[in-house]
């Protein structure tokens, strides 16, 4: 496995490949986890070659200690990436991906309105210029990136298409711990009291989801996880909605199989976590 921090070596090494080779890139931030190793997974078996980017990417954090509180464990994440399967790491520092603060803006339109969009003003701005960067650098047949950034997904859709890039996205399930606990980095973040109590989340996107499938309204459904949290008073929720699985917007019923998803987000201590449940 190659580990490469500059992206003209990056562009060197992919270039000697063999034209007809298929590439496989693994965005990711670093801190790694089972989740993450599923991603190369299926990118291995998909792909003659497997590019997983590490980089903590400062454009799409609007909160400064959030940036600063990050987990960044790059020498373990190596270790786990070699022992997948992984060919190259590509972890630039932030003054070789940005010699200078990008003066581009990216505006998705609805998808910055709801959810994520309306939390994080300007944070899908960040993920569209890192993305549309790797794109142009590594040059993929394929990117794969997990359902739990659900919104993530559907802006990484609207960037593939307006733009054109020639790269298929590849949506990958959600990985659980056993309690539930959808698998993310910042849970590293959480005391051990609050690991206890986070698989609530799960549990309050599982209480929608089976409101709904008895034939419970949206709002029905989005008050009983309102009323699950005041008795979670560890919990801050932010938001929960019912939306269209790949466009994220809004929706007031259920829709057709595999198109609707429940989406939350929720202060535990120090640490926002987000959720989702595709159904």
């Amino acid at each position: 496995m190659l580990l490469i921090h500059s992206i003209a070596s990056l562009r060197q090494q992919l270039s000697s490949r063999q034209p007809t080779h298929s590439v496989g890139l693994v965005p990711t931030m670093g801190a790694l986890h089972d989740g993450h190793l599923t991603l190369i997974q299926q990118a291995k078996e998909e792909n003659d070659l497997v590019v997983c980017s590490i980089f903590v990417n400062p454009v799409q954090f609007n909160n400064p200690d959030d940036l600063a509180r990050y987990p960044r464990t790059l020498e373990e994440d190596c270790r786990l990436l070699e022992t997948a399967g992984c060919d190259v790491v590509f972890a630039p520092s932030v003054d070789e991906m940005y010699p200078e603060p990008p003066l581009l803006k990216l505006n998705f339109g609805e998808l910055e309105t709801v959810m994520e969009g309306a939390m994080r003003p300007g944070h899908f701005n960040g993920v569209g210029i890192v993305v549309a960067k790797l794109f142009n650098i590594v040059q993929p047949t394929r990117a794969y990136f997990g359902q739990k950034d659900l919104q993530q997904v559907a802006v990484v859709r609207r960037l593939i298409r307006d733009l054109s890039f020639p790269v298929e996205l590849i949506r990958c399930p959600t990985v659980r711990e056993t309690d539930g606990l959808a698998m993310s980095s910042r849970n590293r973040n959480l005391t051990s009291a609050e690991r206890e109590q986070a698989p609530a989340l799960h549990e309050a996107l599982t209480l929608a989801h089976d409101l709904l499938r008895e034939g419970q309204s949206t709002t029905q459904a989005k008050a009983a996880v309102t009323g699950f949290f005041t008795n979670h008073r560890s919990f801050r929720l932010e938001y929960v909605e019912v939306a269209n699985a790949d466009t994220l917007q809004l929706a007031n019923e259920v829709l057709a199989p595999g198109q609707t998803a429940i989406c939350l987000a929720a202060h535990l201590g120090n640490v926002r976590l987000i959720d989702n449940l595709v159904f």
